[in-house]
């Protein structure tokens, strides 16, 4: 398994692929990444055409173990995101 992307190899990519140079690359990125963010912690749901939707998802309260002890405890609500990938994306991995 290779290693991950890194941003700066990301921007360059991009960069590459959109005929732009990088500071413009990066920005369009950042700013991609802020709209995600926004919109996904206000509880809605943003589709990246091609990749596939990131969503919020509210969890219940609900009881969890500590391993380390074998303690029971309830944990709080909380909010979890969600990605569920694109059919066009799984049909280009798996070929």
């Amino acid at each position: 398994m290779s290693k991950p992307m890194t941003k700066t190899q990301l921007v360059a990519a991009v960069a590459e692929a959109m005929g732009a140079d990088k500071k413009t690359a990066g920005s369009a990125l950042d700013a991609i990444a802020s709209v995600v963010a926004r919109e996904v912690a206000a509880g809605g749901a943003v589709t990246l055409p091609g990749l596939g939707k990131v969503a919020c998802k509210a969890r219940p309260e609900r009881q969890v173990r500590n391993p380390a002890t074998g303690e029971t405890m309830t944990k709080a609500a909380d909010k979890q995101v969600k990605f569920a990938i694109a059919k066009a994306l799984k049909d280009v991995v798996n070929g």
